[in-house]
């Protein structure tokens, strides 16, 4: 079964250290919650605020052993007024068993906001 996986964080400012940083523990967590291997997934797609604009964030998992050959892009998301700013959401596809209701998605910081609902998934 194909399901996606949903993630999003924020970052103070908007430099490299800090989308890399938030990058790289939001897939970080998604990986470990839902016990994903490169091998399951077939791509992730990164989407950015119009003021995340510093550093790509998809480049976070060349840092993670074995996922140099998962396709991941990065893409801009619409500029809806009154959005939540410097946000990095993220879409993982992976071919997993789990039904939908153990998918744990994450959402940290005041990305909370988006999908409370979510945010409290099966930890």
């Amino acid at each position: 079964m194909v399901r996606g996986i949903r993630g999003a964080t924020t970052i103070a400012t908007n430099t490299e250290q800090e989308i890399s940083h938030a990058s790289l523990e939001l897939v970080r967590e998604l990986i470990n919650k839902n016990k994903i291997e490169p091998e399951q997934v077939a791509h992730v797609l990164f989407t950015v605020t119009s003021d995340v604009s510093a550093a790509f964030p998809a480049k976070v998992l060349r840092e993670i052993s074995g996922w140099s050959f998962v396709p991941v892009v990065c893409a801009q998301e619409i500029p809806v007024p009154g959005s939540l700013p410097l946000c990095i959401r993220v879409l993982m596809t992976v071919n997993t068993d789990e039904s939908q209701e153990n998918i744990s998605h994450v959402y940290l910081k005041d990305a909370v906001k988006l999908r409370p609902d979510l945010a409290l998934t099966k930890e």
